[in-house]
């Protein structure tokens, strides 16, 4: 029997099976693209997510049927919410990370409580992207979606609940929405209540690795699952990464590179102190029992990467399609091998850690008349180690 991971990114998800021993047997990925409706704002279709999710299960349990799956669990991105109906139909689309629309809700938290208060609670510095804010924003916006809401789900919770029929989150996950106590690991009382939201509209969390149910026997027949395949909660991707890395000690660090580039440590006990604050740098429960972690980020990591792809990289990927090679690698394999005199501030979606300002812009500096296509690919690869 084997095990399924999922890691639902916030540009592709993938799939990977493998036995009991560790041994890889098979794989998936698909890519799907952002959504844009209005400068500042990011959204994800909820229902085309959904389909590509199925799409990566399909193909990895039907390459491993001689060890067919008995369990699964869910490693996704942080912070993006959805509202959905009482049948699983989405609302909206999700509201990504980097979604800059709810300024004024962080105002009022200011106003109301101080980002002092909220950081000793939840251990998310004050911005934008939490989840809470998402919520709130809609609450105000669009009272018509708000109303016919019957939960509000992270992407963990709302894949969870579109496989089993009940949604579930980690601890890791609902930290991710700023108003998760993580010292009682709970939600607080206090956040949710000044919000406006009610703890109904949220899924009851639980520690990472807790098995939610069964999958539904219609979505199991749809992706040649077996009736009996178990979903546990799995947790925020930093952590989960961690985890897979090994780092499940004090002392240890990961590097991670997908959408963003992120140095991900474990940390004995929550560390809330004032340098963390003025830093942005976040505190909240790993996927393994009793330690926490951080993250230090730069928001455009591989992110960086696709847009140049999408937009400047016609050529490599009729390439790609017709050799069938990966486009990166002929990206890569035509830049420049020297270093170039161009800096890419890679601020494209705001700045990451310490600043953390969603209102930072990218730049491409040293421009001149004889720069190159293969100068600017080096400088598109050195710029993504760039904060």
């Amino acid at each position: 029997m084997s095990l399924l991971g999922l890691d639902i990114g916030t540009t592709g998800c993938k799939a990977i099976a493998f036995n009991e021993e560790g041994a890889l047997l098979s794989g998936a990925y698909r890519e799907y693209s952002l959504l844009h409706p209005k400068p500042g704002w990011v959204e994800l279709d909820a229902n085309l997510l959904w389909e590509k999710v199925k799409e990566v299960i399909l193909d990895a349990a039907n390459r491993t049927r001689s060890d067919p799956i008995k369990a699964l669990s869910v490693s996704t991105q942080g912070e993006a919410v959805v509202p959905i109906a009482k049948d699983g139909r989405a609302l909206y689309n999700f509201i990504i990370s980097f979604d800059s629309r709810t300024e004024s809700q962080c105002q009022w938290w200011q106003e109301k409580i101080g980002k002092e208060e909220i950081f000793q609670i939840t251990g998310m510095p004050l911005h934008p992207m939490y989840s809470i804010n998402k919520i709130m924003w809609l609450k105000k916006n669009r009272r018509d979606i708000y109303r016919k809401a019957y939960k509000f789900l992270c992407v963990e919770d709302f894949v969870i609940f579109k496989l089993v029929a009940f949604p579930g989150i980690d601890y890791s996950l609902a930290a991710r929405t700023m108003c998760f106590d993580i010292r009682r690991k709970k939600w607080s009382e206090k956040i949710i209540s000044l919000a406006g939201v009610s703890e109904e509209l949220l899924s009851d969390p639980k520690p990472s690795g807790y098995p939610v149910g069964k999958v539904n026997p219609r979505i199991a027949e749809e992706l040649t699952l077996r009736k009996d395949v178990i979903v546990t909660t799995g947790g925020h991707d930093q952590p989960c990464g961690a985890l897979g890395a090994g780092v499940v000690s004090p002392g240890l660090v990961m590097n991670a590179i997908g959408t963003s580039d992120v140095l991900c440590p474990a940390i004995k006990e929550p560390l809330l102190s004032k340098k963390m604050l003025e830093n942005n740098y976040c505190c909240y429960p790993h996927t393994c029992p009793d330690i926490y972690t951080t993250i230090s980020f730069n928001l455009t990591g591989g992110l960086l990467l696709k847009w140049y792809r999408d937009i400047f990289c016609f050529e490599e990927k009729m390439e790609a399609k017709r050799t069938g090679r990966d486009v990166y690698d002929i990206i890569v394999e035509r830049a420049n091998p020297e270093p170039v005199d161009i800096y890419i501030l890679p601020h494209f979606v705001g700045s990451g850690t310490p600043t953390l300002d969603s209102k930072s812009k990218g730049a491409i500096l040293g421009l001149s008349i004889d720069t190159t296509k293969e100068d600017i690919s080096r400088a598109i690869l050195d710029g993504e180690s760039k904060s």
